[in-house]
């Protein structure tokens, strides 16, 4: 272990995260209704020019008359590029309340925004004396964000999870796609020729690189690292697979645009009866094993040692976590 200890952020589920326009009012209680771990209200893309004040004010209302139950709540503020931007994180803590846990930051290019959002919002905080310190969610969505991801991981105690946003993140690279997330079908290999064989094309995932590497940023911070939208709601499959791999790579979670889908992400992200059973058996044998002086031991024929330990210990807190939420 290194000699630097990273502290870890607070620990939240976070295995899908349902994104409400914040111009649409009559979501406001189907979502708290909903199965989501994390609801964000947003104000920024979902949300015309013209509509944004009155979304703000939307938003206000909800978190102040709402019961959100027990779910994280989240505002995505309009990007620093803007002159929404301020009144919403400023009108968000004066009037909104306690109820707000997280601001999702949308677009961020370095460290030096996460500096100047963190500034403005302790200065809300103190002079309104709020009582709950609100966290930071930072969408990776730009070349210029993901050059500097490592600096904008570390930039804030506020930093609570990093996201990948596909659909900006494609635009800022000008890669060759319109789909919002998903496999494109032009990124793929071709077998080499075999004289009586077929050439065999194989698609690949052109988002593989930019979600490891955020899953490698937010785990070097103590960050929970989340997958992003999938924009084709009527593919439940396709949704699927996109999240799987992302958990595989070490994603906690997954965006959900549609009703649709929070079931599809919490089921993908939550460890199965055999997987917990597993791991709960590596515990147990490893117990055994130390205790006999030993740092490892076969189990049904593959080596497991203390790294183990840490993988089953994540697991079997995650599985309780989740039981005691439902």
């Amino acid at each position: 272990m290194s000699f630097t200890i990273i502290d870890p952020a607070p620990a939240r589920l976070n295995r899908s995260e349902l994104a409400v326009p914040g111009s649409s009012p009559k979501f406001f209680e189907k979502a708290a209704q909903s199965k989501a771990d994390v609801i964000f209200l947003d104000l920024e893309d979902a949300v015309a020019p013209d509509d944004k004040p009155q979304a703000r004010k939307n938003i206000i209302e909800a978190l102040n008359d709402i019961d959100w139950g027990d779910k994280v709540i989240s505002v995505r503020v309009n990007g620093l590029d803007t002159h929404y931007m301020y009144r919403d994180v400023i009108d968000i803590i004066e009037q909104g309340g306690e109820r707000c846990d997280l601001f999702m930051i949308p677009k961020v290019g370095t460290a030096a925004d996460v500096y100047a959002l963190d500034m403005l919002v302790s200065q809300c905080e103190a002079a309104v004396g709020r009582k709950k310190r609100m966290g930071f969610e930072l969408i990776i969505e730009t070349a210029l964000g993901m050059q500097n991801i490592h600096e904008i991981a570390a930039a804030s105690k506020r930093n609570e999870s990093l996201h990948f946003g596909v659909a900006d993140y494609a635009a800022s690279t000008k890669a060759h796609t319109t789909g919002i997330g998903g496999p494109n079908p032009m990124y793929g290999v071709l077998t080499d020729k075999e004289e009586g064989k077929d050439r065999d094309y194989h698609w690949g995932d052109m988002w593989h690189y930019a979600i490891a590497r955020m899953v490698v940023a937010a785990r070097a911070n103590g960050l929970r690292p989340i997958d992003g939208p999938f924009g084709d709601f009527s593919d439940p499959d396709g949704y699927k697979a996109q999240a799987m791999r992302a958990t595989v790579l070490g994603c906690e979670g997954k965006w959900a645009i549609h009703p649709s889908q929070i079931g599809l992400a919490n089921e993908i992200n939550t460890p199965s009866d055999a997987e917990i059973t597993k791991a709960r058996r590596i515990l147990e044998e490893m117990e055994k094993a130390q205790k006999e002086g030993k740092g490892a031991v076969s189990i049904d024929g593959k080596l497991i040692d203390i790294a183990s330990i840490k993988q089953a210990e994540v697991m079997v807190a995650k599985a309780e976590a989740i039981a005691a939420k439902d």
